[in-house]
């Protein structure tokens, strides 16, 4: 008989992000541990969506943030385990491949126009944009590898997320949760992180899925009613602070932040009214300089992930005068 483990009383939500989106969360996270001593461990609830699905995978295999990070600068130690990721080639370009010529799901199209009071306009469009044809092979190669060195090849790890959207219902399905499809966790967070007219869109079973992003970029509102003690969101497209950008692609991509900051702001309100301690990182005005308007860009990936790093350490420090612990926003003295 397998003992079933004790409910989490401590969760991280990690939202998408993109390349850039990943890097800034592994260096808030830097910030968080050194500042405060705060890791994620096998105690804890982890829900990635997107970027952050890869940050949960790698996470619930068992690896440090100190390891992931390493990785990134490209300073491994002998003892990190390996992450076999090429970062010349894998993230692939800072553009889509071109797409096919039609929508990718003609339904989500359909039941936006039908019912749009319960698929949102961001669901129709991701049904409306055409399939991608972007591969996803690397992230799935690279996490097949870490399960096997870790958890053992078929094997889901404990307390993790992974929230993707089925193609053709527009249905939110969270991988790793009861009574939802089972999935290999490579699978799923390649279906949550393939990003409409980007990517192809990943089978599990006889669904398609795409990016979890297409329902809630981070999903805090999964958290409801899980009795969670602390919870810690960090949402790389959110932004609290955001800074005024001359470039008509970025002040839209401003626009699309505030509508996610609210989203998350709306969601994390709900579980402060239940009583549970929330605290949310953002990117702030000095990380998003950096960032630019294109997240897939991985040429600023080093660049990101030291300026959250210091950013998101500035803000945690102030942060310690404040007795309920909320952080509103990295990138703030």
């Amino acid at each position: 008989m397998v003992d079933t483990p004790e409910p989490a009383r401590r969760a991280f939500v990690f939202g998408g992000g993109g390349v850039l989106g990943f890097a800034w969360i592994v260096g808030a996270l830097t910030a968080l541990q050194h500042e405060f001593g705060v890791e994620p461990s096998s105690d804890d609830l982890l829900v990635g969506t997107s970027a952050g699905a890869v940050v949960s995978g790698l996470l619930g295999c068992g690896l440090g943030v100190d390891g992931i990070r390493r990785h990134q600068v490209g300073m491994p130690l002998p003892e990190d385990p390996p992450i076999a990721w090429d970062y010349g080639s894998d993230s692939g370009g800072s553009r889509p491949p071109r797409p096919a010529w039609w929508p990718g799901s003609p339904r989500l199209v359909w039941d936006g126009i039908r019912r749009p009071s319960s698929v949102s306009p961001v669901l129709a469009l991701s049904g409306l944009l055409p399939r991608g044809r972007g591969s996803l092979q690397p992230i799935h190669r690279m996490l097949d590898s870490v399960v096997a060195d870790t958890i053992s090849a078929g094997t889901w790890p404990q307390r993790t997320w992974i929230v993707a959207t089925d193609y053709t219902t527009g249905r939110r399905t969270v991988f790793g949760r009861e009574d939802e499809p089972v999935a290999e966790l490579a699978d799923a967070v390649c279906a949550s992180c393939a990003i409409p007219a980007w990517y192809t869109p990943v089978r599990i079973g006889s669904r398609a899925y795409i990016d979890g992003g297409a329902v809630s970029n981070a999903s805090v509102d999964l958290l409801a009613g899980q009795q969670l003690d602390e919870v810690f969101v960090l949402a790389p497209m959110a932004a609290l602070e955001v800074d005024s950008p001359r470039s008509p692609v970025a002040r839209l991509e401003r626009r699309v932040r505030r509508l996610i900051t609210r989203t998350i702001c709306a969601d994390i309100a709900g579980l402060r009214e239940a009583g549970t301690k929330v605290t949310l990182l953002t990117p702030g005005p000095e990380d998003l300089t950096v960032m630019g308007a294109n997240l897939m860009n991985s040429r600023r990936r080093t660049a990101v992930l030291h300026t959250a790093m210091r950013t998101a350490a500035n803000t945690l420090r102030h942060q310690k005068r404040q007795p309920d612990f909320t952080v509103p926003t990295s990138g703030t003295a």
